[in-house]
């Protein structure tokens, strides 16, 4: 397309890891690349690992929204009518307490306000996906639509003006990266997100959908478009893309309606 016009249409953060995000109009880019408020918080067991939609699929069933100005996160069972509200720092005893009640064994809430805890510490960035491209995959399952497709995949910025699987021009070769900017925030484009179980299950009950993964595959590999690198591909349960920001970008802000524009391909 000759006149792709790529554009910051949404964007998320989550919290608090694994539970429901907050739509922002802004967001600040922290030391480490990662946005603020981003994964600040995290649910641990015992040993130390998190609880997260990978190992517990009762957080699926967790609803939370989260005041980011008075640090306030209110918390309900799917299916229930009752919220209890805890202070992320006053009251993270009590947080804690409610949390191992109903997961069923003890775990305490961590935070970080440096880089928060990404998936991947490697590339801690924001993740990034068109819009274009959860409107296709949700084409692939009669029974879902955009925003459960949106909701499973978590992605932090989303592209609008753009074609489907746009968003595979933003990484290279292996030994390369993929220099471009959104607004005036530098980013390198480093690989596309390898998926776990999460998105085969319905994000609002935990459910899995046993067909999910094989049709989700089949497809990725039948519309892989020919911008793609198909050397990062060992396998095609691969979708949105992780970054690295370089330190200078600290402080800086990303906006709704921010441009993206691609500069060129570097040397990791």
């Amino acid at each position: 397309m000759t006149d792709e016009i790529p554009y910051v249409s949404r964007l998320f953060v989550h919290p608090i890891k694994s539970l429901d995000r907050v739509d922002r109009e802004t967001v600040t880019v922290l030391k480490s690349g990662a946005l603020y408020r981003d994964r600040e918080f995290a649910i641990f067991d015992g040993s130390d690992r998190f609880v997260n939609g990978k190992r517990n699929d009762r957080v699926h069933a967790l609803r939370s929204q989260f005041d980011l100005e008075t640090n306030i996160i209110s918390l309900r069972v799917q299916g229930t009518d009752i919220v209890n509200k805890f202070h992320m720092v006053k009251e993270r005893k009590t947080l804690e307490y409610w949390l191992s009640e109903y997961f069923g064994f003890p775990v305490t809430v961590k935070q970080n306000i440096d880089t928060g805890f990404p998936d991947d510490t490697a590339s801690p960035g924001p993740t990034i996906i068109s819009t274009a491209t959860l409107e296709t995959i949700a084409s692939w399952y009669p029974g879902l639509d955009v925003e459960e497709i949106r909701l499973r995949f978590r992605s932090n910025i989303e592209i609008s003006g753009v074609p489907a699987f746009w968003e595979d021009k933003l990484f290279a070769a292996s030994e390369e990266m993929v220099d471009f900017q959104i607004g005036n925030v530098q980013f390198m484009g480093i690989n596309p997100c390898q998926r776990c179980v999460v998105i085969t299950r319905d994000s609002q009950t935990g459910k899995a959908d046993t067909n999910f993964q094989k049709i989700f595959v089949t497809q990725r590999q039948t519309t892989l478009p020919e911008w793609a690198d198909r050397t990062r591909f060992n396998h095609f349960y691969r979708l949105a893309i992780n970054t690295r920001l370089p330190l200078t970008e600290a402080g800086k802000t990303i906006c709704i309606g921010d441009k993206l524009k691609i500069h060129a391909l570097t040397n990791k």
